[in-house]
């Protein structure tokens, strides 16, 4: 089991390190131990319901199969927008409809909705203080910060009917339960907890300054209040009461993404942090020259992990043949690996594990059918390979003849790494990139300087920490953005985006200027043409969907193809990436892990896409360099 187990447990890591996967299996093994225990997910893109085989909702919800565990799901878009009601309601029929209007457009970025998700998160935080049992479960009563007892972790719960009538202030709290343990799949950001400790946050400074802080709208809209969010906080820093458990894969990024949010959750006091490994993979056949390299791989990435992370109590998960979806599967989690049976089943079972999707040469055939310039984007949820899909595909286009410029606006991405020496590089492939970090930088001086005369200190601190916020940096890249779409009038565009949720609200801002523009154009509209427009146009833009064949990262790309047909963008295909089943194999664990794919590419083709790719799981250090220079069927051939 976990080396501590406190009453409130934090799960936080990069997109697709299997948070989720952990935070279920430990779920289901404390309420297998009597534990009475409530999951939490408040991600955007949370497989709750096919982890736990039970359709998880809004409202806490037991899980079939168990007696002691109970699931809720706090969606963060509903959240948002029931605070944009709670925030507006009290205005209505004292200010005109577009005023109204406005407001709500100022309140549906990235920054209001972690606030929205993190005011109902607080609901299922205690006032009072469990003391924990021997082994660090809390059980039984406990005692509060005041002397006084608590039987057990009592969590809240609006009901959606209290929710939803736009009641700002409103506690509705009409379910109420005890629990011993409450688990979290995720963890509210740095800048989220930053912002709501300024006291400016909580003054009618929001409500009477129209053009100060846009994100956190007037405090009257939350449903906690200032002391409550500070005893909350309080919580979390507390170690008696709060584990946060970092989560990655034995990969450079994620321990990275790992070392980021680990260092910031300490500067904000949350110091009772442990590391978890997952998915660390062990060769049962040691003359397979792949498996062997795929160890070697995660050694080398565990071996040049941050110091900091390396201070840190760690435990490692192994990689399993299967995928972990059903109780039966979780509760394995916490057992040795079984190799023996492994080897048992994979003699049994077919050989018939590869896979017959086109690869990287035919998606590069078809995408310069008839066409020798446009945009390309590579999109998808974090971790399944956009930047190195996005290096291959421009390599592939350049080496052909065609100019090409390549760019990234992922933030983590290192195209270099991925593209290879640039003195090496094909005469026609240039390379930029959109720094999000400075055009944020350059952007938050430039509204600071602005204001600096008419604010006071307290005010332009609250001002700034909202600058902070993802939706500053998506409207500081757009200009940079919008002339890399114009330059594919003339050439072949490659851009590399940022990971789900940054996708999401870059192209939401992208169609919020559309509208904009057209609304103050002078021009007729029917002659122009906006970058948004040009987005919207499939013989111009040719949007794929990468995702690994996992069924949490298919899951969040099938959202995504959702989100974007919504705003009248229909993606023109999927790569599948990462594939086994597109490697030849001979270590029996990994054969089983490509069986597994099979079925899941099979629902892409049948569900989400008329045109999908196979990309196979390489272990080149230059992964895009390895894919354009060789063909799907000379890396079957070099597994042979």
């Amino acid at each position: 089991m976990l080396q501590e187990i406190t009453p409130y447990l934090f799960f936080t890591g990069k997109g697709g390190v299997g948070k989720t996967s952990l935070a279920c299996a430990a779920a289901l093994t404390l309420s297998d131990e009597g534990k009475r225990v409530l999951l939490i997910s408040t991600d955007p893109a949370s497989n709750l319901k096919e982890v736990l085989e039970t359709d998880i909702t809004d409202n806490v919800t037991p899980v079939s199969g168990t007696t002691n565990l109970f699931a809720v799901n706090i969606d963060p878009e509903q959240a948002a927008e029931e605070y944009r009601n709670r925030a507006t309601a009290p205005l209505q029929g004292l200010l005109p409809d577009h005023e109204i209007a406005k407001m709500r457009e100022e309140l549906s970025g990235a920054c209001t909705t972690e606030i929205a998700a993190f005011d109902e998160f607080t609901r299922y935080v205690t006032d009072g203080k469990k003391q924990p049992s021997g082994n660090g479960v809390a059980a039984g009563s406990g005692t509060d910060a005041d002397g006084g007892t608590t039987k057990g972790i009592r969590a809240s719960q609006d009901t959606r009917a209290s929710r939803t009538e736009g009641k700002a202030g409103s506690t509705g709290e009409e379910f109420d339960e005890e629990f011993d343990i409450v688990i979290f799949d995720t963890a509210p950001t740095g800048h989220t907890l930053r912002l709501l400790e300024l006291p400016a946050a909580w003054s009618d400074y929001i409500e009477h300054n129209p053009d100060g802080a846009s994100c956190i709208g007037p405090s009257s809209a939350l449903k906690t209040n200032k002391e409550r969010y500070e005893r909350v906080v309080a919580r979390l820093r507390d170690p008696q009461s709060t584990t946060v458990y970092l989560v990655s894969r034995p990969e450079p990024s994620a321990l990275k993404e790992a070392d980021r949010s680990s260092a910031e959750l300490r500067e904000l006091g949350l110091n009772n942090q442990r590391m978890l490994i997952n998915g660390y993979f062990e060769p049962l056949d040691k003359q397979d020259p792949f498996a062997l390299k795929m160890k070697e791989m995660a050694d080398q990435a565990l071996a040049g992990m941050p110091g900091s992370l390396k201070e840190l109590a760690m435990q490692t998960f192994p990689l399993r043949p299967y995928n972990l979806l059903g109780l039966d599967r979780l509760r394995t989690v916490f057992q040795p690996l079984d190799g023996s049976a492994i080897r048992s089943a994979h003699s049994e079972a077919s050989e018939e594990y590869q896979s017959d999707l086109p690869g990287i040469d035919e998606l590069i055939r078809d995408l310069t059918a008839g066409m020798d310039h446009g945009l390309i984007m590579t999109m998808g949820k974090g971790g399944v390979g956009k930047t190195v899909m996005a290096a291959a595909i421009a390599r592939k286009l350049a080496q052909k003849g065609y100019p090409v410029h390549l760019t990234t606006t992922d933030p983590a991405a290192h195209i270099e790494d991925q593209i290879g020496p640039l003195d090496q590089l094909p005469e026609t492939l240039t390379i930029g990139r959109i720094d999000p970090k400075k055009e944020k930088e350059d952007y938050i001086e430039r509204v600071i300087n602005s204001k600096s005369g008419s604010m006071s200190e307290e005010n332009l601190k609250l001002l700034r920490e909202d600058l902070e916020s993802p939706c500053t940096e998506e409207v500081a890249v757009f200009q940079a953005f919008s002339k890399s779409i114009h330059q594919a009038r003339r050439k072949f565009v490659v851009i590399d985006t940022a990971p789900t949720g940054h996708t999401l609200l870059l192209l939401d801002t992208t169609g919020s200027y559309h509208r904009e523009v057209l609304r103050n154009a002078s021009l007729d509209p029917d002659r122009m043409k906006t970058p948004f427009m040009y987005l919207q146009d499939p013989d111009f833009a040719k949007l794929l969907l990468v995702t690994i064949p996992e069924t949490t990262p298919i899951t969040e790309a099938a959202k995504l193809q959702s989100d974007l047909r919504r705003a009248g963008i229909e993606p023109w295909g999927w790569i599948a990436n990462q594939s086994l089943s597109a490697t030849r194999l001979s270590d029996p664990l990994l054969r089983q892990r490509a069986v597994e794919e099979r079925p899941l590419l099979d629902l892409i083709a049948r569900n989400h896409t008329e045109n999908l790719y196979g990309v196979p799981f390489t272990t080149s250090e230059h992964i895009a360099i390895y894919l354009s220079e060789t063909d799907r069927q000379a890396v079957i051939h070099d597994r042979m």
